[in-house]
């Protein structure tokens, strides 16, 4: 694998400064280009397709939750990491539902980011642990347990196995191969898990995850 390729959008100049420095100082990081506000992170993100992109929330132009929709949605190979300030619920989880694969504050330790840029890169999901509880967010009163009120079913292991690792970000090919099953047998755990939890969405599986305590950043690949 090559070295990955990172974009960073931050309109605080002496933030850009700092983060930039961080990123070069790892071997097996490449930054590819940087922009101060939404509007200019776009269309370089298109240019230069990144394997990640560290974007802020609060920048003119687009902001981070708009940008996080459009490079979701326009370049779905670039995982978007979002490094901000902001640490409400109101926040975290609509960043989660645009698609972004991880959430990380400012004043986490300069270690922190690099292990969220690689675990994102590797297809990977990181949460700030300072967050990581707002991702469970409203209206998931049932993921508390593995026995949802509304079907009482308590979930098979490897519909279990199944979930946490498409909560990580492993894809289905990938999680047949770590459990050593079919890519159909896994499409089904997924969908009897989500059936029997209520989970509509990905980032309803993400939020699920997180109450169970899966996506403790160091139990991350």
């Amino acid at each position: 694998m090559g070295r990955i390729r990172v974009v960073l959008a931050d309109d605080h100049p002496i933030v850009l400064a700092g983060i930039r420095a961080l990123l070069n100082a790892d071997a097996q990081v490449e930054l590819v280009g940087e922009a101060t506000n939404g509007g200019e992170a776009l269309p370089l993100i298109r240019s230069v397709a990144p394997d990640v992109a560290v974007l802020d929330v609060s920048m003119p132009g687009l902001n981070g939750l708009e940008l996080t929709e459009r490079v979701t949605g326009e370049c779905p190979e670039t995982k978007v990491l979002v490094l901000t300030v902001h640490e409400d619920a109101a926040y975290v989880q609509p960043l989660l539902k645009a698609g972004a694969r991880g959430y990380l504050l400012k004043r986490s330790a300069a270690e922190d980011l690099l292990r969220a840029v690689h675990a994102v890169a590797a297809g990977g999901v990181y949460l700030d642990p300072s967050v990581a509880g707002h991702a469970v967010g409203d209206g998931t009163a049932t993921a508390a347990g593995s026995k949802p009120a509304e079907t009482g079913e308590a979930l098979s292991p490897r519909e279990t196995e199944t979930l946490r690792l498409i909560a990580q970000g492993f894809s289905n090919k990938e999680i047949a191969r770590r459990i050593d099953v079919s890519v159909k047998s896994v499409e089904t755990y997924k969908a009897r898990a989500a059936e029997k939890l209520g989970l509509r969405s990905r980032a309803e599986i993400i939020r699920y995850a997180a109450a169970q305590g899966w996506l403790d950043a160091l139990t991350l690949r």
